[in-house]
């Protein structure tokens, strides 16, 4: 059993406390049995369907859904762009960041992907998000298998993107 460190301790206990205490923003709340599992290397807990949500290069390409050509990761799973965000930041913080775990990682252009762009930004909490078009990307938790895109137009805010990085609305 790998012994704990007392910085390892302080993530553990800060993830509790972030996860305990912080509201959301837009979006259903999420239930524990569905969070994507924080990357960590002390981590037991698996994902079946969702997901990860901490990649080190994301690889974005476009595929066919109900909704047209949507864009996708490299696993199928379908991106959202948030509307309440701007170029650069992300206006989705607290619970939000749990119904709406953030594409992390400088993508890079897959298949159908207009590689120009491609992008990303350091968050608030330093951590390096996607985005396409200018877009913060993100997935979202009820999506459970690739292909699905029952986060389009959650509240009226979040949206698939065209290969042109606009809302599909």
């Amino acid at each position: 059993m790998p012994t704990l460190t007392a910085s390892r301790i302080r993530i553990v206990a800060g993830t509790a406390i972030a996860l305990g205490v912080l509201a959301g923003c837009a979006g259903t709340p999420a239930t524990t049995t569905n969070a994507p599992a924080a990357a960590s290397s002390t981590s037991t807990t698996t994902q079946t369907s969702q997901p990860a949500a901490a990649a080190a290069t994301p690889v974005l390409k476009m595929a066919d859904s109900a909704l047209g050509s949507v864009l996708v990761d490299d696993k199928g799973m379908t991106l959202y762009l948030f509307t309440k965000d701007t170029p650069g930041t992300s206006a989705c913080t607290g619970q939000c960041l749990v119904n709406w775990p953030p594409v992390l990682g400088a993508p890079k252009a897959g298949t159908g992907v207009d590689d120009s762009k491609l992008g990303s930004f350091t968050r608030a909490d330093g951590r390096v998000q996607a985005t396409y078009g200018g877009w913060p990307l993100y997935y979202w938790i009820k999506d459970t298998k690739a292909g699905d895109t029952t986060g389009q137009k959650v509240q009226g805010v979040w949206f698939v993107l065209n290969r042109d990085g606009e809302a599909i609305k």
